[in-house]
């Protein structure tokens, strides 16, 4: 028996003819129609000819050159509130939220994989028709995401910005005693973290009350699986070293010198790179405070 429309989506069509508590009708407010409508849809999502999700764009403003922002795990768009105002009067700042986070969809099967972020960050990009070279701006993780991606997708970048950039080698790959130890212990305090939930939760929260940005820092029961997820996946499995040495745009990296998820060791390969160009500022720590905000500005130019 060859297969139908009906038997690829599980269940048959309805009725909109012949429904026997509504009446026929013309106007496209029916019933009748919007049930076929969704049946539609669902029919085609999953055939995978639908229209596919998108991460959510929580700002566009300002006219000129696009900058793309890319926020970090547990955050959202809200972590470059000192940044947008500084970049508006000379870009488009398009501001998007990851994968999981924010107002962006959380998908039940996702894996948060950083080829599954780019794989997000690049359909949402395209459908943004955006004209002329970019600027990609990543912030922690988003970072992470914004190096593979100008990695697997060079075309139209003109300029890499890494903001805070958590990156670590494979301990395994580490020569030096003292700096394979420090990374070595940074995995294994990320490992605790996604196996403690509730401690990593109700810490989070207070750490959360204490900083300048409100709400730049969440990990709760609504994110949680983006955030273990992409902790694990994204953070601790990571290869953002090849990523970035495989980058063909000048990359930027700026970062607070009391940013205390900054392996010295990996900052110190990655820096000897001749396409990088590192900035470090004092008195700033992870969070993108003015003074950063203001180091990240100069470094998109």
């Amino acid at each position: 028996m060859r297969p139908t429309l009906a038997s690829a989506l599980g269940e048959p069509p309805p009725n909109v003819c012949d429904d026997s508590n509504v009446g026929p009708s013309t106007t496209p407010e029916s019933p009748c129609d919007n049930r076929a409508m969704v049946w539609i849809r669902k029919l085609l999502a999953r055939l995978g000819l639908g229209p596919r999700p998108l991460l959510n764009v929580a700002g566009d403003t300002g006219e000129g050159p696009a900058v793309i922002l890319v926020h970090g795990i547990a955050s959202s768009s809200v972590t470059f509130q000192n940044l947008v105002p500084l970049l508006s009067p000379r870009h488009r700042v398009i501001s998007l939220d990851i994968l999981g986070h924010g107002g962006s969809p959380a998908p039940k099967n996702a894996t948060y994989r950083v080829e599954e972020h780019v794989e997000w960050l690049y359909r949402t990009i395209r459908s943004l028709k955006i004209r002329g070279d970019i600027v990609i701006v990543g912030h922690s993780l988003g970072a992470l995401i914004v190096a593979r991606y100008a990695r697997v997708h060079p075309e139209r970048i003109a300029k890499v910005v890494l903001v805070s950039p958590p990156i670590y080698l494979n301990p395994q790959q580490i020569g030096d005693r003292i700096e394979r130890a420090a990374v070595s212990a940074y995995l294994k305090a990320y490992e605790y973290l996604r196996l403690n939930k509730e401690f990593t939760i109700r810490r989070a929260a207070l750490i959360a009350r204490m900083l300048p940005i409100r709400n730049v820092f969440e990990v709760s029961e609504r994110n949680w699986n983006a955030f273990r997820l992409s902790l694990q996946n994204s953070i601790e499995l990571q290869t953002t070293v090849e990523d970035i040495a495989g980058v063909t745009a000048p990359v930027e990296i700026v970062y607070g010198a009391l940013d205390q998820f900054i392996a010295p060791g990996s900052m110190n390969l990655v820096k000897h790179m001749p396409h990088v160009t590192v900035h470090r500022v004092d008195l700033n720590d992870h969070i993108v405070r003015k003074r950063l905000a203001r180091a990240v500005d100069a470094a998109i130019g």
